[in-house]
């Protein structure tokens, strides 16, 4: 097998694919494939095939590989809308693992959003369709309305959707099953003894909080806790209002004569004021009031004691909604049906047996 230690993993000039060939003693047609439709090449010489052109620094010539086959090799992807000094860490964790997946099949994201001030997204994706610039899209943030699903589907243009779409839509998407992790918590308690519990509603209507109360709801019932809910209030002014307001709330949960023994979140940031409270209270996190959340997000870690917390599975999402695109973009027929993926409850210190 021919080699250049020197040059390992480097670009180099005059490499062809008939070289690759040669020292993967293999077939042009073959290399193609692996660079193209590894799907089609067995395990042991698609690794020979990668180790060469690792070897070699074989780069495959982009424009005329676009040129044959009429692919860019680019996912389109709106990044969705975001406060850069208090950016979303989960849906920077899903552009990360979704660059990873995209990566994986030999394609990259060309992200972009609209012109600013626009109400109307469809335009950005229409301009990218008209100057063939991406071979499909991945949607995220998809609401029950989302314009983007009902336009892209009366184009036939090639897209999945991070969230389900709603009945009689279009229905290749991929989501994490939000009623199930909920409902997997609901048991989690029941297991460690509680009783009852308090659910801390987001006021954010998004069809994801809504999932999980049903779910957390069905397996109450189901394992015979008794539930409260609080609702976070509306605050018209900033975001330490409202947790200030919910903090509140909650205390007065606490002194109620049913005092829950533990506190579910509908997403990590409502747990603050569930460690608010509980302290306010002279309680204590975990060994007085379980408390858990939903995202895992980094902030998760931070608390003391760490807070347990549902996981969303983001790498898996993002590889099953590359090639859920990829079918369609190699000329399959979009899915008939979504996909939920299982969370994962993550147990740390702020949920203790009774």
């Amino acid at each position: 097998m021919p080699t250049r230690p020197e040059h390992r993993g480097r670009p180099q000039r005059g490499v062809t694919i008939e070289d690759v060939a040669r020292g993967a003693g293999v077939s042009r047609q073959t290399v193609s494939n692996a660079l193209n439709a590894p799907h089609r090449v067995r395990g042991e010489t698609l690794e020979r095939v990668k180790t060469v052109i690792e070897e070699l620094g074989y780069r495959p010539d982009q424009s005329a590989r676009s040129l044959k086959t009429g692919l860019r090799y680019t996912i389109g992807y709106q990044a969705p809308d975001d406060d850069p000094f208090n950016p979303n860490p989960v849906m920077g964790g899903f552009l990360t693992a979704l660059c990873d997946a995209a990566a994986a099949s030999g394609y990259r994201l060309l992200l972009f959003r609209p012109r600013p001030g626009a109400s109307d997204p469809r335009a950005a994706y229409e301009d990218l369709i008209a100057a063939r610039q991406v071979d499909g899209f991945i949607l995220s943030d998809v609401l029950a309305d989302d314009p983007r699903v009902d336009h892209l589907g009366g184009l036939g243009f090639p897209f999945v959707a991070f969230g389900q779409t709603g009945p009689g839509r279009p229905q290749d998407w991929v989501d994490v099953d939000n009623a199930r992790g909920m409902h997997d918590v609901a048991a989690l308690l029941a297991a460690r003894g509680h009783r009852r519990v308090g659910y801390i509603e987001s006021a954010t209507n998004v069809p994801w909080f809504a999932q999980r109360y049903s779910g957390f709801t069905r397996g109450a019932a189901e394992h015979g806790l008794d539930v409260a809910t609080v609702l976070e209030p509306r605050a018209a002014g900033a975001a330490g209002e409202s947790r200030g307001g919910l903090t509140m709330a909650i205390q007065l949960l606490l002194r109620s004569p049913q005092r829950p023994s533990a506190l579910v979140a509908s997403a990590d940031p409502l747990a603050l004021a569930a460690y608010d409270a509980i302290r306010a209270e002279g309680l204590t996190v975990g060994a007085d009031i379980a408390v858990v959340g939903f995202n895992d997000l980094p902030l998760s870690g931070l608390l003391a004691p760490q807070l347990a917390s549902v996981r969303m599975p983001l790498p898996a999402i993002a590889q099953e909604l590359v090639a859920r695109l990829l079918a369609q973009v190699h000329g399959g027929e979009p899915a008939a049906a979504g996909s939920l993926l299982p969370p994962e409850v993550i147990i740390r210190g702020s949920i203790q047996p009774r």
